[in-house]
């Protein structure tokens, strides 16, 4: 039993592993696998859908791994079975997010959770967290490099900023004692900062749940009072600057008629165009699903993006995705199953949803949907993951841990 103070009040909140299923199970022939970070939050993206379908991955098919996911809350204790919360202040303006302020209150729960090995999914609190943590119990941990600090540096605040921010990435992520990136761009971007020690596992969708089955274009289209042979265009995602939403509204704006562009997550009291339809957040899996499928293709933005998890989704459900010729989306998509653009400014956009809608569709349909069934598995994900941890806790296994700090 550990007692953990509650930065919004004077309680101690007691927090006892014996609570939870699996923390600690007697005779377990596994491991205790906790993943921790900020970038989970009731209306989190790509992260947050990646930790859940692992957590549902493990219970079937690995059960002798337990495992804990350690995130922010509003207070500190058990939030649901297998995710701990740990209270941190709700960021004004951040849809949700909230910012970890201690490392040694985040680090004293990974602690007492008694973890064989930690995934830290950021390199802030959580990540600084999850590295003195496995200093302490001797725990090998994994920092999965889920975003570009130095092009968000460079994006945010100049371009100035891109190289001391790559150099604080760098001290922070060769301090792992494995990296995880989900693509070779951003494997590339480790090397160029000095890291070693970089596995690249590409994340993966659920091809059930994201089906062609699930499109009906016409039914969305007289829901949004559109012609029926309006063009539907897609992005699903946060409205943060780097992804660039302006340049896909742009385009849009330029091509005219018939083409139309819905944002889902980008806010439904938005106004943009009379060419953009803002849509708040989709918290319903199945009906995000069905939205996607009954696009005509989905736009993306974003040449930096690290992976693009929505592209994923987009292809299992048999649509055509234009995006950019560099990042981590130009590792998912080709003129088979889409449409790269030369540039991500508007002209350059436009002129690859053009392109796209040049060709005949039906081939480029199937071909999307066979690519996220026959490379993007989530059981080629997790297997690939799971050897990761094995070999590193079995590597740490004859080596004796530090005492525990008081």
């Amino acid at each position: 039993m550990f007692d953990v103070t509650d930065a919004h009040s004077e309680n101690l909140i007691r927090l006892d592993p014996s609570e939870a299923p699996h923390f600690g199970a007697p005779g377990r022939v596994g491991f205790h696998l906790i993943d921790t970070t900020m970038m989970y939050a009731p209306r989190s993206g790509g992260v947050k859908r990646y930790l859940h379908q692992k957590r549902e991955w493990l219970i079937k098919r690995r059960p002798d791994i337990a495992h804990t996911l350690v995130v922010p809350g509003a207070t500190t204790g058990l939030a649901a079975p297998g995710v701990v919360s740990v209270a941190a202040t709700r960021l004004p303006f951040g849809d949700g997010y909230r910012m970890p302020a201690s490392t040694t209150k985040w680090e004293t729960v990974l602690r007492m959770l008694e973890p064989d090995i930690i995934e830290a999914g950021d390199m802030f609190v959580p990540g600084h967290a999850a590295l003195d943590a496995g200093e302490v119990l001797g725990v090998p941990v994994v920092g999965f490099c889920h975003t570009d600090a130095a092009a968000l540096a460079a994006l945010h605040f100049g371009d100035w900023a891109e190289a001391p921010a790559m150099k604080h990435w760098a001290a922070i992520f060769t301090r792992f004692d494995r990296v995880v990136a989900p693509s070779r761009h951003i494997a590339n971007r480790l090397a160029e900062a000095g890291v070693e020690k970089v596995s690249v596992q590409m994340l993966g969708v659920d091809t059930d749940l994201f089906h062609p089955d699930r499109a009906d274009g016409m039914k969305l289209k007289r829901r949004l009072g559109l012609p029926a042979d309006a063009k539907l265009l897609v992005f699903a995602g946060r409205p943060a600057r780097e992804k660039n939403i302006e340049s896909l509204i742009c385009a849009v704006e330029r091509l005219g008629a018939p083409y139309h562009l819905l944002l889902v997550g980008a806010g439904k009291d938005a106004h943009y165009s009379p060419r953009v339809i803002p849509m708040g957040y989709e918290r319903d899996p199945l009906k995000l699903a069905a939205l996607i499928a009954s696009c005509d293709a989905l736009v993306h933005a974003n040449e930096n993006e690290p992976f693009g998890l929505v592209v994923l989704e987009a292809l299992a459900a048999g649509v055509p995705v234009v995006g950019p010729s560099r990042g981590g989306i130009s590792e998912l998509i080709d003129d088979r199953v889409g449409q790269q653009a030369t540039t991500v400014d508007p002209a350059g956009m436009a002129e690859a949803i053009e392109a796209l809608f040049a060709r005949e569709q039906t081939p480029i349909k199937i071909a999307a949907r066979r690519r996220a069934e026959q490379r993007h598995s989530w059981d080629t994900t997790f297997e690939g993951l799971t050897r990761i941890y094995g070999e590193l806790v079995v590597g740490r296994s004859s080596v004796a841990p530090t005492p525990m700090r008081a």
